[in-house]
C-alpha cells in the first residue's frame, strides 16, 4: 500500500515508522514551517496528573506513556528518554491534596506511575527550588527529547524504505496529493502556497482546561500580525504523489491542509515559548521534572541544561519569541526556583501547539482516502508516537489499538 504522510512532526514520524514496519510504501512530506510544535516541546511524560475528568484524553496519554520503553528498545538509539520522576510542588500543601487524590484513584489502573511519596525537602532533588515549597514525588514520570524522538522515528522509517520530501503538500477535493517544491528546485515562478494566517473555528472563550495540573488557561492577548511561514515559496500545480491513503498530521496547519476536501476542521495554534538555561559544572541529567500547581514547569537534561516553560498563548500563527513571553517564563521560573538566578540563557524556542476547538484530540478518517491525526496540544511528546501508530493502523484498514470514537472528526 502507498501512503503519503503530510507532516514530519512527532505524530507524522510515528505514523511513517509504524507504516514502514508493516511494509507500506511511505512518503513523508515535510513542510518545514516555522513554529512546528515538536522542536519546542519540553519533553514531559507524566499523564497521571492531568485530565482528571476526561477519561478519553487520559487513556490516550496513558497508553502513549506505556509504549515509550518498548519504543526506546526498538529504536536502539538515545532519544533522551529517562525515568527521572516528577515533583509536584505548591506553596501551600493543601493545594497538593486534589492531585494526591487523583493519583491515588488512578494508581490501580496505572501502577507504572510508581508509589507516590511526600518529599520534605524538594530542593534536595532539584537544588534550585525554593525552600518554602511542599512536594510529592511521582517516580514513574519520564522526560524525553522530542527532536531526538522525531529524528530517530524518521531515520528508522527511511531505513525501512520510506522517503522524505521537502515541500508543501496540497490536497485536491478527491484526496489526491500534490507537493510543491521550494523555489530554486522547481516552480520558481507564480504565487506561493502558504497556510492561512487565521484558523477557522477558534472559540471566542478559552477552552476549559479541566483542572489540568500543567496546562494552564491561555493568556488573553490580542492577535499579533501574521509572520511569514518561512523563506520558501511554493507555486504552480506541484508534483503529484501516488497514494492509496493519506495521513494528515500537519499540526496547527491541519485545518488548512484539509480544507480542499470540503471540511472545516477547527484546529488552531496555541503558542508556547520556552527557555533553555545552563548551570556550568552542575550535573542536571537526573533531576526530576518539576510541576508547580501554578507557574512554569522545569526539567533537567544532560549537559547542565534546564528547560523552563511554557507560555500558553492564543495569538494565531505568530511563531515569535517575545519579550513579554520571556518575562513571563523568567519571573515565574524564578519564583519557583530562585537558585536559577545566575543560570546562563542558552536558547529560546517557540512552538505552535495544535488545538482542536472541541477540546479533544482529533484522530480518525475524514474520507475513505484521508485520515487525520492532530490536536494533541501540550501532550504531543507524550502521545505523539502512539497517535502515529493509531493513524497508521487506520490507513492500513486495521483495527486501531484503542477505541477512537471519542476522537473522531466532527464532520458531516
Amino acid at each position: 500500500m502507498r501512503v503519503v504522510v503530510i507532516g514530519s512532526g512527532i505524530v507524522g514520524a510515528g505514523a511513517a515508522y509504524y507504516l514502514s514496519r508493516r511494509g507500506a510504501a511511505v512518503t513523508v512530506v515535510d513542510g518545514g514551517y516555522p513554529g512546528e510544535a515538536t522542536q519546542a516541546g519540553a519533553g514531559i511524560v507524566c499523564p497521571w496528573v492531568d485530565h482528571p475528568e476526561d477519561d478519553d484524553w487520559y487513556q490516550l496519554t496513558r497508553e502513549g506513556t506505556r509504549r515509550y520503553p518498548g519504543l526506546v528498545e526498538a529504536l536502539g538509539e538515545d532519544i533522551g528518554y529517562a525515568k527521572v520522576g516528577a515533583l509536584l510542588v505548591a506553596a501551600d500543601p493543601v493545594d497538593l491534596e486534589p492531585v494526591r487524590a487523583l493519583l491515588r484513584r488512578r494508581h490501580a489502573g496505572a501502577p507504572e506511575m510508581g508509589d507516590v511519596v511526600d518529599v520534605a525537602t524538594p530542593s534536595e532533588l532539584f537544588p534550585p527550588l525554593s525552600d518554602d515549597l511542599s512536594a510529592i514525588l511521582v517516580p514513574g514520570a519520564a522526560r524525553v527529547d522530542g527532536c531526538s524522538v522525531r529524528d530517530e522515528l524518521l531515520r528508522a522509517a527511511v531505513a525501512q524504505g520510506a522517503r522524505v520530501r521537502v515541500g508543501a503538500a496540497r490536497l485536491t477535493p478527491g484526496g489526491e496529493v500534490f507537493v510543491h517544491a521550494p523555489a530554486g528546485e522547481a516552480h520558481a515562478e507564480g504565487e506561493p502556497w502558504i497556510p492561512a494566517q487565521a484558523a477557522a473555528g477558534v472559540p471566542d472563550e478559552p477552552l476549559d482546561q479541566g483542572g489540568s495540573w500543567r496546562q494552564g488557561a491561555p493568556t488573553a492577548r490580542a492577535a499579533e500580525p501574521p509572520v511569514p511561514m518561512g523563506a520558501r515559496r511554493f507555486a504552480g500545480e506541484g508534483e503529484p504523489l501516488d497514494a492509496d491513503m493519506v495521513i494528515v498530521a500537519a499540526g496547527a496547519w491541519t485545518g488548512e491542509v484539509c480544507r480542499p476536501l470540503g471540511v472545516e476542521l477547527p484546529v488552531f495554534p496555541r503558542r508556547g515559548q520556552i527557555m533553555h538555561v545552563t548551570l556550568e559544572g552542575v550535573d542536571t541529567a537526573w533531576w526530576p521534572i518539576v510541576l508547580p500547581r501554578v507557574g512554569p514547569y522545569l526539567l533537567g537534561f544532560p549537559d547542565s541544561r534546564v528547560v523552563i516553560g511554557a507560555t500558553v498563548e492564543d495569538v494565531g500563527f505568530a511563531p515569535r519569541v517575545t519579550l513579554g513571553g520571556l518575562d513571563e517564563v523568567i519571573q515565574a521560573g524564578l519564583r519557583v526556583a530562585p537558585g536559577l538566578f545566575n543560570a546562563t540563557v542558552a536558547e529560546t524556542r517557540v512552538g505552535l501547539r495544535p488545538v482542536y476547538a472541541p477540546g479533544s484530540p482529533l484522530i480518525g478518517p475524514l474520507t475513505g482516502r484521508v485520515v487525520v491525526a492532530t490536536g494533541l496540544s501540550a501532550y504531543g511528546l507524550t502521545a505523539g508516537p502512539f497517535t502515529g501508530e493509531i493513524a497508521a493502523a487506520l490507513a492500513l484498514g486495521e483495527e486501531p489499538p484503542i477505541d477512537i470514537t471519542p476522537y473522531a472528526p466532527a464532520v458531516g
